[in-house]
């Protein structure tokens, strides 16, 4: 996996089809919360809403690989030089090769560099494995263990952690 094929872009409308195919991997659906068997009606508007979200404490924002969209990464929490991060890497098929490390890498370059970001915050299931992994491999350290959720089916304890970077 060549991290140079890995680029961060704005989410457009004809993405659709692409986030449409997402929702019909259970897999993917599982682990992001996102409702199975999701009507395509309403999901179009959910889309539709989140490429007109102007919040401003949130920003998504599309992960292409050689090409094509796979993902989005989140910025949410934006307060002062902090936010918390996320990724969904839409194709399952890709995960555990790198992808989410190398997108999370600049999501937290572009958050740093063009909003001054230098506190990154990140919450994740103590069952997912992958993200506790990179989240370590990144650098953050875990701060805290409030909460729990479901996660691929079932309940998971949810892990806070933090990474300040050198301004």
């Amino acid at each position: 996996m060549n991290k140079e094929s890995i680029s961060l872009r704005p989410l457009r409308i004809d993405d659709y089809e692409v986030v449409l195919n997402w929702s019909k991997d259970d897999l993917f659906c599982s682990a992001n919360g996102w409702e199975l068997n999701r009507n395509e009606e309403e999901l179009y508007k959910w889309w539709i809403h989140c490429l007109n979200n102007q919040a401003e404490d949130f920003i998504r924002i599309g992960i292409e690989f050689n090409g094509k969209l796979i993902g989005y990464a989140d910025l949410a929490h934006i307060e002062g030089h902090s936010a918390e991060i996320g990724i969904a890497i839409g194709e399952s098929s890709l995960w555990g090769i790198g992808i989410g490390y190398h997108s999370t890498l600049s999501l937290m370059n572009y958050a740093s560099t063009e909003l001054g970001i230098i506190i990154f915050n990140a919450e994740t299931h103590e069952s997912n494995n992958r993200s506790r992994k990179m989240l370590h491999k990144l650098g953050f350290k875990e701060v805290s263990r409030i909460g729990n959720e479901e996660y691929m089916g079932e309940e998971s304890q949810l892990i806070q952690y933090r990474m300040p970077i050198n301004a």
